[in-house]
């Protein structure tokens, strides 16, 4: 009886282990069929390492050479017709180079005559117009004083200006023949409708400069000789200098305050 006993008690541990060990198989197989995780995880989902990096350690940022030119600029435009050429002490224009559609924009000048320094190409007299018109519309009123020159009458000028200065000083401001913007058609010296100042310093901190140097851009200009950037352009400060680049150019350089030549890269430029 006792024997029996033993036996029946052996019988029924094995059951229970067999049960036991039935049971555990089925809760593995049921938590692998549903994905459920071996380890616990946060209620919160934690940035990776790469994510809580700032915009310039991710290196998402514009470096600072394409703030300010550099290697990562804009590829220099050596287009004559292109109205984002680049022309400078380094960069000359096809030798008599002569834009093939110059217009008379319909703007004040601070002289009568229809002669070739009152031309300028179309887009640009356009743009020049419109720039005429807001401004007298904030109550400035501009006057045109010189945009398109021929390279026949910048080499006399440029002549000129050398027997009265001496060449260093003439370079300052004025361009050797084929190197001069105003031979574009893109650029134009304003003043004060009366010409006081004009293409003179004393025209720097008047009424029309402060506006110019505000609002060209939005009309597609820029103050092409910056104060400050003499090293870069070559050139003195011109605040009656405006030249035509186009809108969305034109708002990229003043919001940036850069020059053309750091806009392309172009820098340095030798005197």
């Amino acid at each position: 009886m006792y024997a029996f006993r033993n036996s029946y008690r052996l019988i029924a541990s094995l059951l229970l282990a067999v049960l036991l060990l039935t049971s555990l198989a089925a809760c593995k197989k049921e938590s692998a069929a549903t994905g459920a995780p071996t380890t616990p995880t946060s209620q919160t989902d934690k940035p990776s390492a790469d994510s809580s990096k700032s915009p310039s350690e991710a290196g998402d940022s514009p470096s600072s050479d394409a703030a300010t030119g550099g290697s990562s600029a804009v590829p220099v435009d050596t287009d004559s017709d292109s109205i984002a050429v680049l022309v400078n002490k380094q960069l000359a224009l096809p030798d008599n180079y002569k834009p093939d559609d110059l217009v008379y924009p319909n703007v004040h000048f601070i002289f009568d005559d229809k002669i070739e320094k009152r031309m300028m190409r179309k887009e640009a007299a356009t743009a020049l117009e419109d720039l005429f018109a807001g401004a007298e519309a904030d109550g400035i009123f501009l006057g045109g004083v010189s945009a398109f020159r021929s390279q026949a009458t910048q080499t006399v000028l440029f002549q000129n200006y050398v027997k009265k200065d001496g060449e260093e000083k003439a370079k300052m401001y004025s361009s050797v023949p084929g190197h001069s913007e105003h031979q574009t058609g893109l650029a134009i010296d304003v003043s004060g409708s009366t010409g006081v100042c004009a293409a003179e310093f004393c025209f720097e901190g008047t009424p029309e400069a402060e506006w110019l140097a505000a609002h060209a851009h939005e009309y597609g200009y820029i103050i092409r000789y910056l104060k400050g950037k003499e090293d870069i352009t070559g050139f003195d400060y011109e605040p009656w200098h405006i030249r035509y680049v186009g809108t969305e150019m034109a708002a990229d350089i003043y919001s940036r305050g850069i020059t053309l030549e750091e806009y392309y890269g172009a820098v340095p430029v030798t005197n």
